[in-house]
């Protein structure tokens, strides 16, 4: 049996720092180049910015890939999250705080502590793997199939999913998240809905503050309030976008909680053969049909229930 516990490939410090600085730099770039969308149209409307600034990010994020390449240097996506929440807290702390209730701050700075917390508890989290053959691994056949048909038929291994970034299997596996650098299993599902309902609450937070910080300097008209307004903005434009797609994400989970399946099974079921409900072919017609089934929705209460004793069991 090999145990391919937190199997993270190493890297030296040399290659930690590059990534580092790299991710670092993107962050500042596309927060700076977002800057400009206010700077550059100042007279339209926040609603009108939002489709600017998803342009002006998906252009950083080619440029991005580009320079990784040019410089043979990857950026972190978990560092490119914990970047961007230090640089609109940062905003935040020099510009928008003096204009904001006394009790909006604190929340506010406990949100964005509490995230950061989380961040490094998800990522140094175990998501519940397990040990299993590497015979299987060594014999050059799908990673996937022969995994799995081996979690299957070990009674102790059921709904053990392999993912292929981390190399192992996961218990209760749902998906390998890249933002938080680890993947989300049954040990850890409930740390990404808290870390993920996190950063909408923060994010809504912060764009609550910059509207206060807006209205209140709406009448200066000195430079050093326009280009302050100028990152206020767009870094409310950045939350507005990170709340629209985090929402639907947030909203996907609660459907695949109350039905209790996996991200991961709903993608991938004609791999499961649980999953696959097989019918008879019609007269005349010398093909049956697979069609998607799931033996584990047992209704919404009992989803709920169960969830919650393997919630205390694995605690």
């Amino acid at each position: 049996m090999l145990d391919l516990r937190f199997p993270r490939p190493k890297r030296s410090p040399w290659e930690l720092l590059r990534s580092a600085l790299f991710s670092c730099a993107l962050v500042l770039i596309s927060q700076f180049a977002l800057a400009s969308v206010p700077w550059l149209f100042p007279s339209i409307s926040l609603l009108a910015m939002l489709p600017i600034a998803a342009l002006v990010m998906a252009v950083t994020i080619f440029l991005g890939r580009f320079w990784r390449r040019l410089f043979d240097v990857s950026a972190s996506a978990p560092a490119l999250v914990l970047f961007n929440l230090l640089f609109m807290w940062g905003v935040y702390i020099t510009v928008i705080r003096k204009a904001v209730p006394s009790l909006l701050d604190a929340v506010l700075n406990a949100e964005c502590a509490l995230l950061l917390y989380g961040l490094y508890r998800i990522f140094s989290s175990d998501p519940g793997a397990v040990s299993f053959s590497s015979s299987t691994v060594e014999s050059g056949q799908n990673e996937f199939d022969t995994l799995n048909v081996q979690f299957e038929n070990s009674p102790t291994l059921s709904r053990v999913r392999y993912c292929k970034n981390c190399k192992t299997g996961i218990k209760g596996f749902d998906h390998h998240c890249p933002a938080f650098g680890n993947c989300i299993g049954h040990k850890n599902h409930r740390l990404f809905i808290i870390l993920l309902a996190g950063f909408l609450i923060a994010e809504s937070s912060y764009t609550m503050s910059s509207t206060k910080f807006l209205t209140k300097s709406a009448d200066a008209q000195r430079m050093e309030n326009i280009l302050a307004s100028s990152l206020v903005i767009s870094t409310m434009l950045f939350c507005i976008l990170q709340v629209l797609w985090q929402v639907v994400f947030l909203i996907w989970h609660i459907y695949c909680i109350c039905f209790n399946i996996k991200t991961e099974e709903w993608i991938n079921w004609k791999r499961y053969p649980e999953f696959q409900l097989m019918i008879e072919p019609q007269p005349g017609s010398p093909f049956g049909e697979t069609r998607f089934t799931n033996p584990y929705n047992k209704g919404l209460l009992d989803s709920w229930r169960g969830r919650k004793f393997i919630m205390l069991r694995w605690s």
